[in-house]
């Protein structure tokens, strides 16, 4: 078992200390902070797995600091000590996250308890967060007979160990992220950070500050300095995920940190510099958006210096056998169920679906029939309607070609109308529930001759 760390934030002295030397001779690494201000400080610089905060302090209150902790990392678990006076408002602060209270005068023994249970918890999510690390490499998520995908894996090989820029294209759920993390790994830096950031999960008006950082008093509640992701990712890798959907403003200040490697933080001065390698990831046709006008052309070809494109499952239908099983037996051990076999019925059906979500949507359907199955085998009424009812003829198709077939339909449609109305455009505009005017520009569209 890991040694686990625990903050203790108290302004009386006494109290610190004497849960500090209590947790230590149990076993614990433990960190003390006299305020919430100094507490959030530590929270930046240190692994911290569990917060036992007073209720009551000046500055930052405990009920404050749990909110932030909750923004800051929300995998910390908090424990608030509180007086028997306000037992209510700590009741309130376990529907707010916060894992358990202990009233004063506590006993030692209720605090030894209720990290007890909070440790049994981290540690099953530590041995399924094994199982996934151990499942999630390139020889297993990336397993693939298919060319394009190992013409993919060839090239994350080869670049891995440059500094060169990547851009992954990619539709959704294609392993992107994955792709990124496996670039990472395999190179020099794999031993410093690896920070992410979903560019499309951030309102605008925060990612700046994210991903640059902030100083105290840059706006309203920056109590403290923050450094942004890229400082947090010096010597490491940085990987921006949807970096098509930033806006323009956005575009010109993440330039100059690609092309220079430096920036300022929001309300600083003083430039910063850091040695950072950059992995971008995108579902959009970034080419399409530079014509279009939404996305800058310098911009772009300082992402796009190799680009590695990750097809979509239904471009290597080949992997579909070899990664439903590489599923279940993951799927099997982070729930702890035995299921080991599926009908060929069943795998009949996933094969010929046309999985529109890629690789997650394979995974996530693998993972519900694991749960919901009785027995130990997968059948076809495990599956979702939508792989049963799956027809070949209602497979995805692009949007050029689904305009065309509407723009088809409609035409018929008012050929069809005009005939029945004598070619009288008002009686048919009327029929067809749309202005004579309407209808006019629609007979020049498609070419209508009455």
């Amino acid at each position: 078992m890991r040694k686990y760390s625990i903050l203790i934030v108290d302004d009386e002295n006494n109290v610190t200390k004497l849960l500090e030397k209590f947790l230590k001779k149990e076993g614990y690494n433990t960190l003390i902070a006299s305020c919430g201000e100094e507490a959030i400080e530590i929270i930046d610089s240190h692994q911290v797995d569990i917060v036992i905060t007073d209720i009551k302090m000046p500055g930052i209150s405990g009920i404050e600091l749990l909110r932030k902790i909750g923004d800051i990392d929300s995998s910390i678990k908090v424990i608030l000590i509180t007086a028997f006076a306000t037992v209510e408002t700590a009741v309130d602060a376990l529907k707010m996250g916060a894992v358990d209270y202990i009233t004063k005068p506590f006993n030692l023994e209720d605090v030894l308890a209720s990290l007890e249970k909070i440790v049994k918890g981290l540690e099953k999510n530590d041995s399924i967060e094994t199982v996934k690390e151990k499942y999630n490499s390139i020889e297993n998520y990336f397993l693939s007979k298919s060319t394009k995908m190992q013409d993919a894996i060839e090239l994350m090989k080869q670049v891995s160990d440059t500094k060169t820029t990547i851009l992954i294209y990619g539709e959704t759920g294609t392993g992107k992220e994955l792709a990124a993390q496996v670039i990472h790994n395999l190179s020099v830096r794999r031993d410093k950070p690896f920070i992410k950031v979903n560019c499309a999960a951030i309102p605008e008006n925060l990612l700046e500050s994210e991903l640059f950082g902030y100083e105290r008093g840059a706006f309203t509640g920056a109590n403290n300095s923050k450094p942004g992701r890229f400082e947090l990712a010096d010597g490491g890798s940085i990987f921006l995920d949807e970096i098509g959907d930033i806006t323009p403003l956005m575009q010109v200040k993440l330039l100059r940190a690609i092309q220079e490697r430096e920036f300022e933080r929001l309300g600083g001065i003083r430039t910063v510099k850091v040695d950072v390698r950059i992995i971008a990831a995108t579902n959009k046709n970034l080419e399409n958006l530079v014509k279009q006008g939404v996305f800058r052309q310098d911009l772009y070809y300082r992402l796009n210096v190799v680009p590695i494109t990750l097809p979509p499952l239904r471009e290597r239908r080949e992997d579909i056998d070899q990664l439903i099983q590489y599923f279940l037996k993951k799927s099997s051990i982070i729930s702890n169920r035995n299921i080991n076999e599926i009908s060929k019925e069943a795998l009949l059906l996933l094969k010929k679906y046309n999985w529109p979500g890629n690789i997650r949507e394979l995974e996530n359907v693998v993972e519900r029939c694991v749960v919901i199955t009785s027995g130990n085998k997968i059948n076809t009424e495990n599956l979702p309607e939508c792989i049963i009812n799956f027809n070949d003829n209602t497979s995805a198709i692009d949007v050029d070609d689904l305009s065309m077939v509407v723009d088809n339909a409609e035409k018929n449609m008012i050929i069809k109308i005009l005939k029945e109305c004598n070619r009288n455009r008002t009686k048919a505009s009327e029929v067809l529930g749309i202005s004579r005017r309407s209808l006019h520009r629609k007979i020049i569209k498609y070419n209508i001759e009455d």
